[in-house]
């Protein structure tokens, strides 16, 4: 996949909600932008991809407990160069918590996000305050799989009911305007 592969399937994305209309909006001005928008040496803002994975019977999503961010978290990652997000976080899904079978239930975006990124230090460097214009889509995984941490980047995983997702997460924002909006929409796929 090619960036303007990329840029066509935000184009054809269809908004849930004002927050991804704008969100998408902002997107392709900023691919408009920057030449290297799929690369973390854009300081201002770059491509991450995350992943809603759940359960066959969609009653649970597989979170870490993430080091950086002292929360419970769905997963995901930097593109780092890589247009093909839905690859980007299945990587990632996988890396973090150690399932190997997974399953992708649309290759289009469940969701689109601006996400802010505070200032940190990661492995001993300071890193800026910046965005993360972030993909997120739906995989289905067996909870039989076997968890692993990733120790470098979380210290648990678990399935969490998706009932009690806003009881883990500490994030606000995240469990007001994502969270809640990703089981919105997961509940659509049900029927």
């Amino acid at each position: 996949m090619e960036l303007m592969d990329l840029r066509k399937q935000i184009e054809n994305y269809k908004p849930y909600n004002e927050q991804e209309q704008k969100d998408k909006q902002t997107m392709l001005k900023y691919m408009d932008t920057f030449d290297n928008i799929l690369v973390r040496e854009n300081e201002f803002a770059h491509f991450t991809a995350s992943i809603w994975a759940v359960n066959p019977e969609k009653t649970k999503i597989l979170m870490a407990y993430h080091n950086l961010y002292q929360a419970w978290a769905w997963t995901g990652g930097h593109s780092d160069g890589e247009a093909n997000l839905l690859k980007v976080a299945m990587k990632e899904l996988q890396e973090e918590t150690g399932v190997k079978n997974i399953k992708p239930l649309e290759t289009e975006p469940l969701s689109l996000e601006i996400l802010t990124v505070d200032g940190h230090v990661k492995r001993g460097k300071y890193i800026s305050s910046h965005l993360h214009l972030n993909v997120t889509y739906l995989i289905e995984v067996e909870e039989k799989e076997i968890l692993k941490i990733k120790e470098d980047e979380n210290s648990a995983v678990k399935w969490i009911p998706i009932e009690e997702i806003n009881q883990y997460s500490t994030e606000e924002w995240i469990k007001k305007n994502i969270y809640t909006k990703l089981n919105e929409k997961l509940a659509y796929t049900k029927n």
